[in-house]
């Protein structure tokens, strides 16, 4: 309504111009007759006087035209040369803004907030991005960068976008990108909505920036936190963790829980007669014999130096006597060959423990299979002894 206003007004300027023109005219010719007929009788004169009257009017009129055109040119050249500055200024900002996009290190968008998450701009960091030139992306010409983002991220990070433009509050995610040649990449992308003022929607503006190398890390560091790293089993902390859970849900479905406590006999010998690169070596090659002898859903960690657990959910006694004896002849049924040529012959005490039989907390069930290892040492080693079961309490 503004709009449609301000483009009236210079037709109304002009019409009250003219009609002002057109007034005063009116006006001068009138009252300037009477005048004269009034004051000038004789014809002569009279002819005279309305001669110079005439070229009067048009003297002041062309005058009037003249200032007025003068002023309005001086208006318009003026309000030219700030037209003109404007355009440089808006070039120069065009221009910086283009080398800042092209030099960013991911890349800059402007998207619809619809299901295909249409870019109606996208920077030239999108070629090293997504591998897809802008005009392919522009427009879903090729791909909408709705089809780039991994499914398994593509419901909550809609959630995330939209709760963060229903607050009017920028927003910041996470997700995985499959590029134009299918591999996958991370990326981070911080944006907000905007308002189209033109279109009457709502658009997405902001930047993405690829950080598969911090994700990288991420993982590499999480998997230290988690995972013994000469082996690649689990470290105690983590087994101490999932231990933990393991008897929760146990204890949930009443369901029983063997617990296996291995540690392997005269390992000294080994590190004394091959060296410690070799004790390394004899304890990857037996941790991964362990690994692929058990359950995929048992777990198995390393606790420190040759001492390994295992868990083996919803398994009684004598499957677990079972398990263990099968994974004592797994490792000692066969040497270990070593880089030098030389075989390292090697065999493992296991105490087993099950839950709630033994124990019904992570110490006590820890406790007891440790307990019932020592007396595996105790036999002569290379066997496999059950924990007692916990003698009744008698009332004195």
């Amino acid at each position: 309504m503004n709009t449609l206003k301000n483009r009236h007004i210079p037709l109304l300027r002009t019409l009250w111009v003219v009609l002002i023109y057109l007034c005063v005219g009116w006006l001068w010719i009138t009252f300037s007759d009477a005048v004269a007929h009034a004051w000038f009788t004789d014809p002569t004169t009279l002819s005279r006087v309305q001669t110079w009257k005439g070229l009067l009017f048009v003297l002041v009129t062309t005058t009037v035209l003249f200032v007025v055109l003068l002023r309005q040119l001086q208006k318009d050249r003026r309000l030219l040369q700030l037209q003109h500055r404007q355009r440089e200024a808006l070039r120069r900002r065009e221009r910086q803004l283009t080398v800042l996009m092209d030099n960013l290190p991911g890349m800059a968008y402007c998207c619809r907030f619809d299901e295909h998450w249409t870019m109606l701009f996208v920077s030239s960091g999108c070629r090293d991005l997504t591998g897809y030139e802008p005009d392919e992306l522009v427009e879903n010409r090729v791909a909408s960068y709705a089809s780039l983002i991994g499914e398994e991220h593509s419901e909550g990070l809609t959630e995330a976008v939209a709760k963060a433009v229903e607050q009017g509050e920028p927003f910041a995610v996470e997700y995985a990108l499959t590029r134009k040649d299918g591999s996958q990449i991370w990326v981070w992308e911080r944006g907000r909505g905007v308002d189209d003022e033109h279109e009457g929607e709502m658009l997405l503006e902001g930047i993405v920036l690829d950080i598969s190398d911090r994700k990288a890390l991420e993982n590499e560091l999480a998997e230290l936190a988690t995972l013994d790293p000469l082996t690649g089993l689990y470290n105690r902390r983590e087994m101490t963790r999932l231990l933990e859970e393991e008897i929760a849900r146990a204890s949930r479905y009443r369901r029983e829980l063997a617990l296996l406590w291995i540690d392997f006999d005269h390992f000294k010998v080994i590190n004394d007669s091959f060296g410690h690169a070799a004790g390394d070596a004899v304890l990857r090659n037996v941790s991964e014999r362990m690994r692929t002898g058990i359950r995929s859903v048992d777990v198995i960690g390393r606790f420190g130096g040759e001492e390994f657990v295992i868990l083996l959910p919803e398994m009684g006694v004598e499957d677990a006597l079972e398990t263990a004896e099968r994974l004592r002849l797994l490792v000692g049924g066969r040497p270990v060959h070593l880089e030098t040529g030389d075989a390292a012959t090697l065999t493992i005490s296991i105490g087993v423990a099950v839950f709630p039989m033994h124990g019904h907390s992570p110490e006590s069930l820890c406790a007891a299979a440790d307990r019932a290892m020592y007396r595996a040492k105790e036999a002569g080693r290379n066997c496999v002894i059950m924990a007692p079961s916990p003698e009744p309490a008698h009332n004195a």
